[in-house]
């Protein structure tokens, strides 16, 4: 599997998760819509805070970092922006949490 792709299907992310790949899943929500349903093992950082904050991620720089938002419209701006600024792995998860819900985890609430 290639980190390569500017995109990443929820799929492919389950594959990685249950083969124990270590990566780090960065859910670019806000607080709130986090709080009604989130993927267990994300790291929130809400997308107007990944400027401020990418000393958090930093440690990823060169490992994979799957990006993920409610439908995927955002997390492409937070995975372009990363990969700008020297993050090459940086993935869209497209979809987003919703494309999880419906695909992956039912449990995942739908908002």
């Amino acid at each position: 599997m290639t980190t390569d792709a500017l995109e990443i299907d929820v799929h492919a992310v389950q594959a990685l998760r249950s083969a124990g790949e270590q990566f780090l899943l960065l859910d670019c929500r806000e607080p709130d819509e986090h709080a009604i349903a989130m993927i267990p093992g994300a790291t929130l950082i809400p997308m107007q805070e990944i400027p401020e904050r990418l000393a958090e991620i930093e440690a990823h720089r060169d490992g994979r970092i799957v990006v993920h938002c409610h439908h995927g419209g955002r997390s492409m701006r937070v995975t372009r922006f990363l990969r700008e600024r020297g993050f090459p792995t940086a993935q869209n998860m497209a979809g987003g949490i919703e494309a999880w819900s419906l695909e992956i985890d039912p449990a995942t609430p739908r908002y």
